[in-house]
């Protein structure tokens, strides 16, 4: 199966903080195979900004340096690399002064997308905005692309979002979150609302509970200084896990448009309950004693001996509305575990009597919805064991990878980045966060912080290369439930 590439109009991109890590690893590789795809027309402009002094042919050296490292050799036939760079150029600008500005806007086009992609830290965000309304660079069809984090807490993203929205409208704002890139978690929305197969049984009158895992086996590497003071609470479950519970707790909207998706996953957020005390586990990951020479625990990476911050989080949530209500969300995500995994399991219920007998087992429809690696989906059906001897019933997997089902498609599947840079291109916001809804997540999320705070909590510790501490398991055990593994 083919995938339908769809040219976009020439643009101008400029990605400002091009030569940073983001840049480097992301931005400029999801480019670089949009335009080997033939997406990216070779009269788009993508323009590199960032405080360095250096030529065209120098960020030139720079693109090629980074697409060598982080693009594969066969994305594109050879000779590509050079019609790439003829669409790059470079500016060096100062985010908080006047220098490079209207030097800047010489090498705009007018009559075209217009797209500033602020690669750099939150505190950037507001001069940047002034900036490039100060300097006359806002056009017609001017769109800003801004990363996470979107602040700190609910005071700091209510004063982010105030800060842009003194320069540009809701509609021109473009807050990225990758993970609503993956094919995967789109397919989340296709497999609700594309099959009348699941959406009749999606509530709680079938659903017994959902899990939500996002495991990593990298520690916080080079983020000490930001991650110590964000810890996962905020780092993962406020934005990336919190749009999978939307995703998969949100009613049908009732188009498949931006505002009417985002309208739906807010309801959720709304509808969320506050997280009981004893309904949250944080860990933090410390070195395998059986390893002398393994990596380093949490405290000693960031460095900060007493540093009471999570490495990882499990917590037990409610929503209250009419689908949902007496379902348990279980959420978990960590660092330094024991595989790279993250998916969804819809734990289906047991059938209400079973006609074979308790010889025969007992065995539960499960949905799993795999985010990475491995993208695809596997629903768990119960069958009879074959042979003779009487009922036995046992699991099998009905599997879809998106390798083996989509062909090289599926095999070489679309980076979340490539997605969502050509969605604003096209003007789409469906798959990116509204300001209200980053604010009514940071009011989900800041009482519960406040609240280990306030109770001087220190996090459970956890062995590098294990599931995460054992409370974790317990705060499942309590409910007779227990968690999926983690496997890659």
């Amino acid at each position: 199966m083919a995938s339908r590439v769809i040219p976009v109009e020439p643009f101008d991109l400029i990605v400002v903080g091009a030569t940073g890590d983001l840049g480097r690893r992301k931005i400029l590789p999801a480019l670089f195979r949009r335009f080997c795809a033939g997406q990216m027309s070779p009269q788009a402009r993508v323009i590199g900004a960032a405080r360095s002094e250096m030529s065209r042919d120098e960020f030139h050296d720079v693109v090629a340096g980074a697409l060598r490292e982080f693009s594969p050799a066969q994305a594109c036939e050879a000779g590509a690399l050079a019609g790439f760079l003829d669409c790059v150029d470079y500016q060096a600008i100062d985010a908080r002064g006047s220098s490079g500005w209207p030097e800047l806007g010489e090498k705009l086009t007018p009559g075209r997308v217009r797209a500033f992609y602020f690669s750099v830290g939150p505190d950037l965000f507001g001069d940047l905005a002034r900036r490039i309304r100060e300097f006359g660079l806002v056009s017609e069809d001017t769109r800003i692309v801004v990363e996470k984090p979107f602040g700190h807490d609910l005071a700091s993203a209510r004063a982010l979002n105030a800060a842009l929205a003194e320069q540009f409208e809701e509609r021109e704002i473009y807050r990225i979150d990758h993970y609503l890139g993956k094919e995967t978690v789109q397919n989340l929305m296709a497999v609700r609302f594309g099959n009348m197969l699941f959406e009749p049984l999606w509530n709680s009158q079938y659903v017994d509970h959902i899990q939500i895992t996002v495991a990593e086996t990298v520690g916080v590497g080079g983020r000490g200084e930001y991650y110590d003071s964000a810890g996962a609470m905020r780092d993962m479950v406020q934005n990336h896990l919190m749009q999978l519970l939307c995703l998969i707790a949100m009613e049908p909207p009732a188009k498949f448009e931006p505002d009417s998706v985002r309208d739906e996953k807010l309801k959720v957020i709304r509808a969320l309950d506050a997280v009981s005390p004893h309904h949250i586990v944080r860990g933090q990951y410390t070195a395998d004693p059986a390893q002398p020479d393994g990596a380093a625990g949490y405290r000693d990476e960031v460095g900060n001996p007493r540093s009471t911050t999570e490495s990882y989080i499990a917590l037990k949530a409610h929503i209250s509305n009419w689908r949902w209500a007496g379902t348990p969300f279980y959420l978990r995500t960590g660092k330094q575990l024991v595989a790279r995994s993250s998916v969804i399991n819809v734990m289906f219920k047991d059938a209400p009597h079973s006609i074979f007998g308790a010889d025969a087992g007992q065995h539960a429809n499960i949905l799993t919805i795999r985010l990475q690696p491995n993208e695809g989906i596997t629903l768990h059906v119960t069958i009879k064991e074959p042979g003779p001897g009487g009922m036995r019933l046992v699991d099998v997997p009905l599997d879809m990878s998106f390798a083996e089902a989509l062909g090289p498609d599926g095999r070489d599947p679309a980076d979340a980045y490539e997605r969502l840079i050509m969605d604003v291109i096209r003007g789409n916001q469906t798959l990116f966060m509204r300001g209200d809804e980053v604010e009514e997540a940071w009011a989900w999320t800041d009482p519960v912080i406040a609240g280990w705070q306030s109770r001087g909590d220190v996090p459970k510790p956890y062995v590098i290369g294990s599931t995460g501490p054992t409370d974790a398991d317990l705060l499942m055990k309590r409910d007779e439930r227990r968690w999926r593994g983690i496997n890659p």
